[in-house]
């Protein structure tokens, strides 16, 4: 009972101790507005930064970094459970704004936050903390997937939020040159530079990589200089935060849950995946929201409130799958 005892207690450390250094950051950027140091100018500045060149060099380092054209083709065949979940719960997202009545101005950005997660800035030293190394693969392939579907549906669902864009197609010409932005042309490039088993100079990757470091950090004071400017009274378990909740903490893992019982995985796959699905919501809503013009606000109070509860769901997941 003692040993056991014990397992629990580390993993819920690890657990936190995955949090915390976001919440530290965040709250720095916070702190550091409150102290005029950064303004409305400063979150648009670090809203380029991060989506034009960060986020592009992040796709790059990590994914050719990680992969290699064998390997990739070898794991392709995992793909088809997190490419499924994520799909469902993008339905299933539609349904839920539409249910719970998400006002106009936030439905899109809502509906993006429900069925993508945050899988690379929390998802990584969460899996690595609780599977070890071995689970790297498992963890990008999920990133992979999460990242196709936020750069492409997610953003196009951002963008509607946009005022004027309400009846836009997803097809239609000025929609595509919002969704083909330069993370998602970082995204394409890896990947077809290692399919064709091309290698970029030592000098690029090390490039890519310093400047790929920035996104988190970044990230987070961005975060932390929007919440400034949001009244905590506010912040209400309303129609929006309960989606938001049940959306990432629920119906995501059951999704994967369900799928890999009908698609036959490797177990480590399986709750690598399952992990991957119940994170907090993406860290870079709030950046492309910024960028666009949609309620970036709104973003980053639920990646905020979503991180700080995933305090509480990661140990519980990690010790239903442990």
């Amino acid at each position: 009972m003692d040993y056991r005892r014990k397992v629990i207690d580390m993993i819920a450390l690890h657990a936190i101790e995955s949090i915390l250094p976001i919440i530290v950051i965040i709250s720095l950027g916070l702190f550091l507005t409150y102290k005029n140091w950064f303004s409305d100018e400063t979150s648009r500045s670090i809203s380029k930064l991060v989506v034009n060149v960060s986020l592009p060099a992040l796709m790059i380092s990590n994914i050719m970094g990680s992969f290699d054209k064998n390997k990739f083709i070898q794991m392709a065949g995992g793909f088809l459970v997190p490419f499924s979940s994520i799909a469902i719960c993008y339905f299933i997202a539609m349904a839920a704004s539409n249910i719970l009545k998400i006002k106009k101005g936030r439905k899109g950005t809502f509906e993006s936050m429900f069925f993508n997660s945050n899988t690379i800035f929390i998802g990584l030293p969460v899996n690595m903390a609780l599977f070890g190394s071995k689970s790297i693969p498992y963890v990008l392939l999920y990133y992979i997937a999460n990242t196709t579907f936020f750069w492409t549906l997610g953003v196009y669902k951002i963008s509607l939020d946009v005022p004027g864009s309400n009846h836009e197609k997803i097809f239609s010409l000025k929609t595509l040159k919002r969704i083909v932005s330069p993370p998602l042309l970082g995204f394409i490039t890896a990947i077809i530079l290692i399919l064709l088993n091309i290698k970029l100079p030592l000098f690029v990757m090390d490039s890519c990589k310093y400047l790929g470091n920035l996104t988190t950090p970044l990230s987070m004071i961005f975060i932390g200089i929007s919440i400034y400017s949001v009244k905590f009274k506010d912040i209400k378990f309303d129609r929006d935060l309960a989606g938001i909740l049940l959306g990432r903490f629920v119906i995501s893992p059951l999704t994967i849950f369900l799928m890999a019982y009908f698609i036959p995985i490797p177990d480590l796959m399986k709750k690598v995946f399952i992990i991957q699905s119940a994170m907090p919501v993406m860290t870079n809503t709030p950046i492309v929201a910024k960028a666009y013009g949609a309620d970036s606000r709104y973003a980053a109070v639920m990646v905020t409130v979503t991180t700080v509860l995933s305090m509480i769901t990661i140990p519980v997941f990690m010790m239903l799958l442990k």
